[in-house]
């Protein structure tokens, strides 16, 4: 049979052994996990991330003194009447017949409480054309968007008898509705199509269902034992459904590559001639070790999202980390138990088309066009380098311009909805009126007279300033000693007029107010406080993170390969990828060159915590790819290939695999770049384009090409790095098999 027996060592290779000699036993500890996991977590119930708690600083301390004091603010809602063309004033008797009529029939639902008349609060708009109905829905706040359709009909029920005014409502509850109802299946749809993108896709590299059905199996049985993780964890550290729909995509695209490099290898070995016990401890030798390796380079990245403080994205981490590690455990478990089981019938269900043409061409053919343009890398290297950089640089440039900013609802959603147009509406007409700040006073004695006039005072110098135009509420819960004093900003839907507005409310009418009151604390919140206050924290959390992730990274690379140049060069290469993929996000949706081409917008900035998020996903993703295709080169050179030749073999065998991994990520990524929201545009575009960049320009010219410049410097090691522990677990040297050719088992990926 040209067997011969392989001797492996390393824990990967252990654990297939293992599964591969007791694969019940394998397969049906996966399986209790699992259905464990997804009980336990069922029972557990899920923990989500707390509003207040989401960040630190004043809208933390903000919330804080809500919650102690055990207010529930209910959802509040606005109607805007106001005069189409002008002509007809808030004084005039249609336009307060129409103000009344909005009162009459929001509070004939039965639903509002609190209706206030704008003759009575003066929301009234400086040019007389303009004035704001508002009441506050009964119930719970949390679901209030599910009792506002009766309230709506109302309101649209006046609209009917007043063609010449504008009657339309907004409010949290109102406009959560419309996304609900205009955007609610968006993402299932997107999460749900990302499974039958990926089987097609692995159908047509496979050619056999059963082998394309593996990968997705695997990635599935991960993710619904994370889910359950997911809901323990959440007690300690809360989780949120922006946490799930990430912790699915890194799910999928880790579970199919990780299965993808497993069982490449098992079914080459296979057809070089080797029987499925040695083919399996080889497999889990090589790619097993590739997988592990992998796999804790992209649990530390992921682990970088835990130091930026910022509940959603602890949550994030901690979730994707969590996939990732059930993932690659299967990989190197379960797996070879299953292949062991299966044997010859993972060939099972071959396409009729597609079977006879990979047994025709076999597993060569794939890799032909990535062995012409291998030919021409290592021909000239140093041009190739030149070139292949040149053009990352060149497409990273915009990225030098990059301008952070939460999106506002226009940015963010376009003319997509109606509601969009009533926030531009009423931001035209009270700046700020749509998204107030909110100043929480806490006093020992909220009636004392000195708290009194400090409110009153606050009251006139947040206007007087030029901060606000009013008009300024305040809510007095006397019981609790709390005041919520509503401001709306100058600067309305411009968040960068608005935060200058805040910061004078912060900075200047605060300290001049209540600020002069002993034991008066008053944190300012709301909207736009919130996000100047992310913005900050966010960005005191970049350079820690990508300290973290990258020196790390740098280590594992350096005990994994034992080489300083091989370490070095994954670092600069993953940051070239992902400095290209901050140039193409900043092109497309801050400046809108070929916006149109990927049904979007240039809306002048990137959203704040993406550029934070894509280097953490990219460079961890990024390592799944470097660490197999450099595993394999370096496999080939410790078995006695020169250099240059080793790289050869090492792309050339990987390429079918990584172009395979690639297209199912880049296609799983870009459904995330069709939803309607311009920010999940931007995550779906700016890490579809990355991994694209990564598996083409990067494995296949930049790569080779930097590995044949540095020749045998490519394994260098200082001498006082030798005392460092051995992580590379290389299989022992063997002489190549005898292919059996009738065996026809060859299966191009």
């Amino acid at each position: 049979m040209g067997n011969t027996e392989v001797r492996v060592r390393g824990l990967a290779a252990r654990a297939g052994g293992w599964s591969a000699r007791h694969r019940w036993a394998a397969v049906g500890i996966w399986v209790l996990f699992v259905v464990l996991a997804m009980g336990l977590g069922s029972a557990a119930g899920r923990a989500d991330v707390n509003e207040g708690d989401q960040l630190k600083g004043e809208t933390h301390t903000a919330a804080k003194i809500i919650d102690d004091a055990g207010i529930e603010e209910p959802a509040s809602e606005t109607v805007l009447v106001q005069s189409e063309d002008g002509a007809v004033k808030a004084t005039g008797t249609e336009f307060r017949a129409a103000v009344a009529e909005v009162v009459k029939a929001v509070e004939g639902t039965g639903k509002v409480t609190a209706v206030t008349s704008p003759y009575d609060t003066h929301t009234i708009s400086r040019d007389g054309r303009s004035a704001l109905v508002q009441f506050e829905l009964r119930g719970d706040a949390e679901t209030a968007a599910d009792r506002i359709e009766p309230v709506l009909d109302a309101v649209a029920g006046v609209q009917k008898k007043h063609d010449s005014l504008r009657i339309e409502e907004i409010g949290g509850a109102s406009m959560q509705k419309q996304y609900k109802d205009a955007f609610g299946d968006d993402f299932q749809k997107a999460e749900y199509s990302a499974v039958p993108v990926a089987l097609g896709i692995l159908l047509i590299a496979f050619g056999a269902l059963v082998a394309a059905l593996l990968p997705v199996a695997l990635a599935i049985t991960a993710i619904m034992a994370t889910m359950g993780l997911m809901g323990l964890v959440s007690h300690l550290q809360p989780m949120s459904d922006t946490a799930n729909s990430v912790m699915l995509l890194v799910g999928m695209a880790v579970g199919v590559d990780y299965c993808l490099f497993y069982l490449r290898r098992e079914r080459e070995e296979r057809a070089a001639g080797r029987d499925a016990g040695t083919a399996l401890r080889i497999a889990a030798a090589t790619s097993g070790r590739a997988i592990v390796v992998s796999g804790v380079t992209v649990c530390v990245a992921m682990a970088g999202m835990l130091f930026t403080g910022l509940a959603e994205f602890e949550a994030m981490g901690l979730a994707s980390l969590m996939v990732v590690a059930v993932a690659m455990v299967g990989s190197v478990t379960v797996l070879p138990a299953l292949l062991s089981l299966l044997g010859e019938r993972v060939e099972k269900g071959r396409l009729p088309f597609l079977g006879r043409r990979r047994r025709k061409q076999g597993a060569d053919s794939d890799s032909r066009f990535w062995a012409a343009v291998l030919r021409g890398v290592l021909a000239k290297p140093l041009v190739s380098v030149v070139v292949a950089a040149g053009a990352l640089l060149a497409i990273a440039a915009p990225a030098l311009g990059m301008k952070t900013q939460q999106l506002t609802l226009d940015q963010e959603f376009g003319d997509s909805l109606p509601i969009v147009q009533t926030y531009d509406h009423l931001n035209d007409a009270f700046p700020g009126g749509s998204e107030p700040a909110q100043v929480v006073v806490k006093a020992k004695d909220i009636d004392a007279p000195g708290v009194r006039r400090a409110l009153a005072g606050f009251k006139k110098e947040a206007v007087a300033s030029g901060a606000s135009r009013g008009p300024v509420d305040i809510k007095l819960y006397e019981a609790q000693d709390v005041a919520l004093v509503s401001v709306p900003l100058v600067g309305g839907s411009d968040l960068d007029e608005a935060t200058k507005s805040l910061q004078k409310l912060r900075d200047e009418v605060r300290p001049a107010t209540l600020g002069k009151v002993e034991g008066v604390q008053a944190p300012v919140t709301g909207q736009v406080a919130g996000n100047h206050d992310f913005n900050d924290q966010l960005m005191g959390s970049v350079l820690p993170v990508f300290a973290f992730v990258v020196v790390f990274a740098f280590l594992l690379m350096l005990l994994s390969f034992r080489s300083l140049t091989v370490a070095i060069t994954s670092i600069v290469l993953n940051l070239l990828s992902v400095a290209a993929a901050y140039g193409i996000l900043v092109a497309v949706f801050q400046h809108g060159w070929g916006a149109s081409l990927v049904g979007a917008e240039g809306v002048g900035a990137i959203v704040t915590w993406l550029p934070l998020f894509l280097f953490v996903i990219l460079f961890g993703l990024s390592m799944d790819y470097h660490v197999f295709v450099v595993s394999r080169i370096r496999e080939a050179r410790m078995r006695g290939r020169t250099t240059k030749d080793a790289i050869r073999h090492g792309v050339v065998t990987t390429a079918g695999v990584v172009t395979s991994a690639a297209v199912i990520m880049v296609a799983v990524f870009a459904i995330f770049g069709t939803l309607s929201m311009q920010s999940m545009k931007q995550m779906g575009v700016g890490l579809a384009a990355a991994v694209l960049i990564d598996a083409t320009i990067i494995r296949g010219v930049l790569l080779p090409a930097v590995m044949a410049l540095l020749g045998e410097r490519n394994w260098y090691l200082p001498k006082w790095l030798h005392r460092l522990p051995d992580l590379t677990h290389d299989e022992a040297p063997e002489p190549a098999a005898t292919p059996l050719p009738e065996r026809g088992e060859r299966l191009p990926v």
